[in-house]
């Protein structure tokens, strides 16, 4: 049986207002997450500033679920300074679009947040002010947070190990 959403959080009028933009409500230990269609973000985004006071962008960040489809996540950690609640809204999407509106018309916060998410996971920011890497060097080919890129694992060298694990590793040669 599914929890009902605490009412203090977001109200039954608030969802029904949102209508076809909300796709799904999941509560999870008091935590509400909105999952949002990625052609309803901004007006969700909107509505929940406006009408429900969540005035603070805490956080925007993108999780890679590959191999899974939709492949990607994008999570928006909304915060009321006046009500001191939190609620999370999601967007999923899949890999062949890598391109969201940008939430920077709603909340200023948005735009390192969705600089740091284009640099590391390549997603197109549409309307975006100045989208542009921050984290990476300008020349740097790739996004480094895609799961398509091939983990590199070293070896730890302990006591017991040491010998074969310096072994193994290039050293500059005199």
């Amino acid at each position: 049986m599914e929890q009902p959403l605490p009412g203090t959080i977001i109200s039954a009028t608030a969802l029904a207002a949102l209508g076809e933009a909300v796709s799904e409500t999941r509560v999870f230990r008091d935590e509400v997450t909105l999952i949002v269609p990625k052609a309803h973000i901004i007006e969700v985004l909107r509505y929940l500033r406006d009408a429900e006071k969540f005035d603070l962008l805490a956080d925007e960040t993108c999780v890679d679920y590959l191999p899974a489809e939709p492949r990607f996540g994008l999570v928006y950690q909304l915060y009321s300074m006046s009500r001191n609640i939190r609620v999370r809204v999601k967007v999923m999407f899949g890999g062949d679009d890598r391109s969201i509106p940008s939430a920077c018309a709603v909340y200023r916060s948005a735009n390192w947040l969705e600089r740091e998410i284009y640099d590391l996971f390549g997603i197109n920011f549409v309307d975006h002010p100045d989208l542009r890497r921050i984290m990476m060097p300008p020349d740097w080919v790739g996004h480094p947070l895609l799961k398509e890129n091939p983990v590199k694992v070293e070896e730890v060298a302990f006591s017991f190990n040491r010998e074969r694990v310096m072994a193994d590793k290039p050293h500059a040669q005199e």
